[in-house]
């Protein structure tokens, strides 16, 4: 039987569109053997190595296309190696981008998307990001996992800019612009040795239509 999402679309304080149980059971399995695997030493690196901006965040990450790359030169799809760039393929392939796109005029073109990459996160205690845009990208996807019962508080996605905050439910996602102003709040874990793995991870998609960002820039020099 088909698996039924639920898409809440939201208008203000931005656009942006939640759905709660994204993943199933079975896609659930696949991302968590993945996450564990990251869990380990040195698996996961600082902001400087992993794309991230060095004086906003001391969380670590890994940023997956640059580990798994589509060899074109040799015919080699490494991509199909990773359970999460496989399965987080969801995203563009159940219809939600297209539901994103109804919401605003600003969000039309979420669905002609032609590049995106992807990055794992964790955070454990004392760790955050700063409040941060991603202009870069013309769209943002965050989807959450933890560990339950819950042992950690704080993590919250918030933007200071709107007043707004949201609590990141498990096996959530969120898609928003790329230029609207987040961050993630300081998580706190007590108990807990950082690759015990009860943090908060998100896995985060970057995605923009090429063509359109250049045409855009060619417009503003």
């Amino acid at each position: 039987m088909p698996q039924e999402l639920v898409c809440n679309a939201f208008k203000d304080p931005f656009p942006h569109l939640i759905v709660n149980n994204f993943y199933n059971d079975e896609e659930l399995e696949l991302i968590w053997e993945e996450l564990k695997f990251y869990t380990k030493p040195g698996k996961l690196l600082g902001a400087k190595d992993f794309g991230g901006l060095v004086d906003k965040t001391n969380s670590h990450a890994i940023a997956l296309d640059s580990v798994y790359m589509n060899d074109e030169n040799r015919g080699v799809n490494y991509r199909n190696l990773s359970n999460i760039l496989t399965v987080n393929r969801k995203l563009f392939s159940c219809g939600i981008v297209d539901v994103f796109a109804k919401i605003h005029e600003c969000c039309w073109i979420a669905p002609m998307s032609n590049f995106d990459i992807t990055k794992v996160r964790y955070y454990h205690d004392k760790e955050y990001y700063e409040a941060h845009t991603d202009m870069s990208f013309q769209f943002l996807a965050f989807s959450y996992f933890y560990k339950e019962p819950k042992k950690f508080t704080g993590g919250e996605l918030f933007f200071p800019r709107h007043n707004y905050e949201l609590t990141c439910e498990n096996n959530s996602i969120i898609i928003f612009p790329g230029w609207v102003t987040h961050g993630v709040k300081e998580v706190k874990i007590e108990d807990s040795a950082y690759y015990d793995g009860w943090g908060r991870y998100a896995i985060t998609n970057f995605f923009t239509n090429e063509n359109l960002k250049t045409i855009n820039e060619s417009d503003t020099i």
